[in-house]
């Protein structure tokens, strides 16, 4: 993919207009930023409230007991209340937990993690998650104990089935093996979770079971811990493959690299101990270890690990190579750009892992939910149990029996643990696809967008536009004005200033440019400065004509360009039109296809640029779309959203921060070709890897995937309680058939949100 050539700058540097802001200004302005309407979602930034003291210090910790959202309530009780302890976020995927505090240590965190049988591990602060070594899901000896488990549990049942009855000591010894052999872990944390008053389904397992060998069920007891511990296993081993989706995408970078010392010998080193401005060769066939420039050589690019482009892209001296890109048939050396924390990859890798951690709309649901829920289905449980016996003298077996099944059915963890998978899923393909983004929150409303504006340069355009048409309005060569224009535009990096400065190059290359002093920047106009004690302006439409320079010959030229879809470009001096220049752009290849599909989901496109108005409708025509609006300020494209969020929520598709005003204000801001862009990938909320605008709609499809998965999830997770507290209270459940089903839902709706790492499968054959 070719370097872009836009100069990207933050949004607290809006005060100074960033280079290449003049003729089509995508900059705030100052008294934009001053309303603070230029403000930027830059998730990876920690988040900062009036209440946090100044002190707090933060350290990760990998806790490979935390597999769902049981463990992460645990620990909230255990360190929530806890003296020092500022924010927890909890990575259930990474397994992992970071306690922002003012401690002078963390002796105590790790101590009263211990108390809960978490068993915490201390991780390096600059290493992003997933980088770490990896447990095993399950360990070794747990499979062993719980085959051995198994066999006891169905030996008691059989057992018992044979000769009758459940309570003869051989059947009791049986079961009671049975259940430390697979069922102590359970046994032992609903223990804790008692102990620190949180009711979770270890603890209602273990009253289950404990209450069964009260009543004499003795094989009972033992089925349904085994089972517990089996559907444990399996859903660990499910959750496992969500990790490794992410874990897999660091993965694709080198451990080593081969680089050049100072005497210019290769040697193969690791990758984490490479310096930026060292050259790493890359062979024909390997990976690329860390992003760089091509300093020798070239070759054909396997780009699709970073930004999903189906076909390698051709790479020469002075084009960016990305790490975990694949060399396809050439060699070549590159010059290291960025160290292996701070490459293009860690920074994808790292942007999900956040996106992951935060609460999508929908799990923000149903934790909330799952909060009253368990609570108010354990008191109606206990209410089963008492009630009946005291009221009409029913027996007290057959109704704790009961309330002992519906203590089993409670828990929500089906309910809990469907979103963050079916989530997670999602942001892992859709980052496979060369789509990052940056929340579950845009994941889920990007489905609901109703508009999505386009800007037109590097957007819906290739943003490399060339000089067509250069018009002496004077009596001077076109050489001449054309030494004017590029004298000036030298000092923007603007494409329209670089097509004129470029043309000047190829036919002019030894003749120097012209020095320009008092140079200045007109924001969303052009550029203004003195050459030889005169000045000058170069500039769009909009500048001649608060100039109060435009005539009806002037008009009638610009006219006839504008018409054909070119930028106009005029050159002026003393109040004079010197010269006018002709600039077209090319349109990019999937704009067409991209704004179709989009129209297919119910999207309305619209364009929103800085160029005159003829040029954004003959642009905005060849590619379908009917609403155009030209020569738009920063401000103006702000109010344009603004209009348009009366609609219905709007996404916004930019550079990823020149576009910075509109990009906030809208619902969602996608970047375009965010590879190897810091501020790109930092403000967008969406980041489109490459310059495909077709990933826009692949991006909505997704979201609406992913919605239909979710509800699914939900309906399953509830409808099959509802089905067994009805069964419960009916008498015709069993507390092995409760397990079963409670259990078993949860690896359905693991399975089911599993299925969004497949979605973009078939745009890869």
């Amino acid at each position: 993919m070719p370097s872009r050539q836009h100069d990207h700058h933050r949004p607290n540097d809006a005060n100074q207009p960033a280079p290449g802001q003049d003729y089509e200004s995508h900059s705030p302005t100052p008294e934009l930023c001053a309303a603070g309407q230029c403000a930027t979602r830059i998730l990876a930034s920690p988040v900062v409230t009036a209440n946090t003291p100044a002190d707090t210090r933060s350290v990760r910790y990998a806790i490979d007991k935390m597999d769902c959202p049981t463990e992460e309530r645990l620990i909230r009780n255990k360190l929530d209340g806890m003296a020092g302890v500022v924010r927890l976020d909890f990575n259930l995927m990474a397994r992992e937990l970071t306690v922002h505090h003012t401690l002078l240590d963390s002796a105590g965190i790790i101590n009263a993690l211990n108390t809960i049988g978490m068993g915490p591990r201390e991780l390096d602060q600059n290493r992003p998650s997933n980088q770490e070594p990896a447990s095993p899901a399950v360990p070794r000896k747990t499979l062993w104990l719980l085959g051995a488990s198994g066999v006891m549990a169905i030996g008691a049942e059989i057992s018992a089935w044979a000769i009758g009855t459940e309570s003869s000591p051989w059947i009791a010894a049986l079961a009671l093996l049975s259940i430390l052999a697979g069922g102590l872990p359970t046994l032992r944390k609903g223990w804790i979770a008692l102990n620190n008053f949180t009711l979770n389904i270890n603890f209602l397992m273990s009253v289950a079971a404990l209450g069964a060998i009260a009543i004499g069920q003795w094989p009972e007891a033992a089925i349904v811990i085994f089972l517990f511990a089996l559907a444990e296993v399996i859903e660990a081993l499910s959750l496992d493959r969500a990790r490794h989706a992410i874990r897999n995408l660091m993965a694709i970078a080198p451990e080593t690299a081969l680089v050049r010392d100072g005497d210019d010998v290769w040697q193969e080193v690791e990758a984490t101990t490479v310096r930026t401005g060292q050259v790493v060769r890359v062979k024909p066939g390997e990976r690329v270890p860390l992003d760089g420039v091509i300093t020798t050589g070239q070759s054909s690019v396997n780009q699709a690990p970073i930004t999903g482009e189906s076909m390698p892209v051709t790479k020469a001296p002075g084009d960016t190579v990305f790490a975990g890109t694949i060399n396809e048939n050439g060699l070549f050396e590159f010059q290291v750009s960025s160290d292996y924390r701070h490459t293009t990859l860690s920074r994808i890798v790292a942007a999900v892992q956040d996106a992951q951690a935060q609460r999508a709309p929908t799990q923000r649901f149903v934790d909330n939910f799952a909060r009253y829920y368990t609570p108010a289905v354990v008191v109606l449980a206990l209410l089963v149990a008492v009630i009946p016996p005291l009221v009409v003298g029913a027996l007290w077996s057959i109704w704790i029996y009961k309330a002992l099944v519906l203590l089993v059915i409670a828990c929500p963890c089906a309910l809990v643990v469907s979103t963050p998978v079916t989530v997670v899923s999602g942001l892992a393909a859709a980052a496979r696809h060369g789509i990052l983004i940056k929340g579950g929150v845009y994941l889920e409303e990007g489905r609901k967008l109703k508009t999505v504006a386009f800007d037109k340069t590097g957007t819906l355009t290739e943003g490399k536009p060339v000089i067509t048409d250069i018009i002496p309005l004077q009596q001077q060569d076109s050489d001449d004005v054309l030494r004017l224009a590029a004298s000036l535009d030298e000092n923007t990096n603007h494409p329209v200033a670089r097509a004129i400065v470029q043309h000047w190059k190829q036919r002019k290359d030894k003749i120097a440019l012209l020095p320009v002093t008092q140079f200045e920047l007109l924001a969303g106009r052009g550029v203004s400065g003195e050459i030889n004690g005169r000045r000058y302006d170069i500039g769009n439409h909009r500048l001649i004509e608060e100039r109060g320079i435009c005539n009806p010959a002037l008009e009638q030229v610009l006219d006839r360009l504008e018409q054909q879809g070119k930028t106009v470009v005029i050159l002026a001096s003393d109040a004079t039109p010197l010269a006018i220049f002709g600039v077209a752009d090319t349109l990019r290849e999937t704009s067409r296809e991209a704004v179709a599909a989009l129209r297919k989901f119910g999207v309305h496109p619209v364009m929103l640029t800085g160029d005159n108005s003829l040029t954004a409708q003959a642009i905005a025509r060849s590619v379908g779309i009917e609403d155009a609006r030209g020569q738009l300020l920063p401000e103006d494209k702000l109010a344009a959203i603004t209009e348009l969020q009366q609609r219905g929520p709007v996404g916004m598709v930019g550079d990823g921060i020149n576009d910075a005003p509109a990009l906030a204000k809208a619902n969602i801001g996608f970047a375009m070709g965010a590879a190897g862009t810091d501020t790109a990938l930092e403000t967008a909320d969406v980041a489109l890897m490459d310059d495909d605008l077709r990933k826009l709609p692949d991006f909505i499809r997704l979201s609406h995937q992913t919605a239909r998965i979710l509800t699914q999830n939900i309906t399953l997770a509830l409808g099959i309680k509802v089905v067994f507290f009805g069964l419960a209270l009916a008498g015709k459940a069993t507390l092995w058939m409760a397990v079963f089903a409670d259990m078993g839902a949860s690896l359905l709706v693991v399975f089911n949100g599993l299925r969004l790492l497949n979605i973009f499968d078939d745009k890869r054959k």
